[in-house]
């Protein structure tokens, strides 16, 4: 019985066996790959030594995996920050987008073509409600984030969209409802769910869409048409939180959800011979932790499923915070509505600068005395990666 585990050990005990019986996708392979090594020195290691002791300190390069438990807390504090200069101190609301378990089968079968599908159906809902002067009348912006997992890490994907509660009118004119919403949940609902059917049926139609597994009945005519009158007929339940208290604590809340992966170090409870055991929500039993055991290839697969395909963008701005309009309507805004302009407090400061401000922790003096480290010579010293041959 092992405790204190984490997702590596995990992965080094039970990945040759899941590997040798499992069909497992280039995208899969190379994100297990870089979890086994991260931190192990396949990627390189450095070595620094001290000028006043000669104290040597040697530090194993990190995968930087979008899916590696231990490479996300960096890239996350860098991204956060980078959006201060984009928040507005103005009503913000977080929006999810779900679909009805029924299509989860052929959603995973199609990733790639489904999840962008989620993106514009959840962007296009948004976008045309809002510019609806029945509703708000403008042009709003938000940013929606891609999530696939339950607590349990169950295959769910979601839509998680951070929205900004008002916006510029066709005459560059300021709009919102305050601490209301302006959008009715059930116009939100039914405005989804068209717009996300529409798209699967029409890559259905032009024959785009594959059906492997579980997905595979639905490879027959009436089957697949059977299903599009269920989910048609279904109430899809999309879910508005309440505004959030000032600008900071949107800044604070997006770290929450951007970059986080399927389940983290901390959820991992014991590990045997055999099984994982993790803690999970229980959402039937009012949000209450509870654990959850199951056989390391299973805990294995669970975690596989979530990893995306290969260079798909997870975090995408719309409307106002979208690249090509945020820097000069961000700043039309917040004159509009005379706020402060949050300054990035990372923006052009190198890594050891970086680690300094968040964890008080100088990279650049020797541990043991104090002094200053320097890194020794590349040539002699830096073990290259080895060859990646995996994908």
């Amino acid at each position: 019985m092992s405790k204190d585990c984490t997702i590596q050990d995990v992965f080094h005990r039970f990945y040759s066996s899941f590997e040798s019986t499992h069909n497992i996708s280039p995208a899969q392979r190379k994100a297990a790959y870089h979890i086994m090594n991260c931190k192990t020195g396949a990627f390189g290691v450095n070595v620094s030594v001290c000028e006043d002791c000669g104290c040597i300190s040697v530090h194993y390069n990190s995968c930087r995996d979008r899916c590696c438990p231990m490479c996300q807390e960096f890239p996350k504090e860098k991204w956060v920050d980078a959006r201060r200069e984009e928040v507005l101190d103005a009503p913000y609301f977080h929006v999810v987008f779900t679909v009805p378990e029924e299509l989860n089968p052929i959603i995973y079968s199609n990733q790639k073509f489904l999840y962008t599908a989620l993106y514009h159906a959840a962007s296009d809902t948004l976008s045309e409600l809002a510019a609806d002067n029945k509703y708000l009348g403008t042009d709003i912006g938000y940013i929606c984030i891609l999530h696939t997992w339950g607590s349990t890490m169950n295959f769910h994907p979601h839509i998680h969209a951070i929205v900004l509660g008002g916006g510029l009118d066709v005459k560059s004119h300021w709009k919102d409802k305050g601490k209301d919403f302006f959008l009715p949940i059930k116009m939100i609902s039914k405005t989804f769910r068209g717009k996300y059917m529409a798209k699967l049926k029409q890559l259905w139609e032009n024959d785009r869409l594959e059906f492997h597994g579980s997905a595979a009945p639905y490879k027959n005519y009436y089957t697949f048409k059977e299903l599009l009158n269920t989910c048609y007929v279904k109430e899809w339940i999309p879910y508005c939180k309440k505004p959030f208290d000032g600008a900071e604590s949107v800044i604070r809340y997006l770290g929450k959800y951007t970059h986080r992966i399927a389940i983290s170090n901390y959820r991992i409870k014991d590990m045997t011979e055999s099984t994982v055991t993790f803690s999970a929500k229980d959402y039937k039993n009012q949000g209450h932790w509870k654990e959850i055991t199951l056989s390391g290839e299973e805990f294995i697969r669970r975690f596989l499923m979530h990893v995306p395909p290969k260079r798909f963008v997870r975090i995408r701005h719309y409307g106002l915070l979208a690249s090509r309009n945020k820097k000069k309507k961000i700043a039309l805004c917040r004159n509009i509505l005379g706020c402060k302009k949050y300054i990035s407090k990372l923006k052009d400061m190198d890594a050891p600068a970086i680690i300094r401000l968040l964890y008080n922790k100088d990279i650049c003096k020797c541990s043991s005395c104090g002094g200053k480290i320097i890194p020794l010579p590349t040539e002699q010293h830096f073990i290259k990666p080895k060859p990646h041959t995996l994908c």
